[in-house]
């Protein structure tokens, strides 16, 4: 038999996946090198592994979401990421489809078919 939690935690993961992209994406208003994102992504409740990270700023960064420039000042050389032109259309383009999302989501959740999950009887 299927352990719930294990279960929640599987799907948790899928939807958490979706949302890491608008969460970078939203830190990068002003320069940031990659390991600052993740304390102040930690931060604000979206853990994300340093394994992740990386690749999906490369992965940001080839789709012209994100420009970079290195920090050669320091002992140990940064690459900075920003949002680019382009990246703040996209970005300011998913904020909007999201609110829609989440719109939808509570009309769904809220005609509580199928279960209580708000606590009502």
């Amino acid at each position: 038999m299927a352990d719930v939690n294990e279960t929640i935690n599987g799907l948790l993961g899928e939807l958490r996946r979706g949302t890491i992209v608008m969460g970078v994406l939203s830190q990068l208003s002003e320069p940031q090198y990659g390991y600052s994102l993740v304390p102040v992504l930690e931060e604000k409740g979206m853990a994300v592994d340093p394994g992740t990270l990386y690749p999906l700023l490369r992965r940001l960064e080839k789709q012209e979401l994100l420009e970079s420039r290195w920090d050669t000042n320091e002992a140990r050389p940064r690459k900075y990421y920003l949002l680019s032109p382009f990246g703040r259309e996209v970005y300011s383009g998913l904020c909007m489809e999201w609110r829609k999302l989440v719109a939808s989501m509570e009309g769904i959740i809220g005609e509580n078919k199928g279960g209580e999950p708000d606590g009502s009887n």
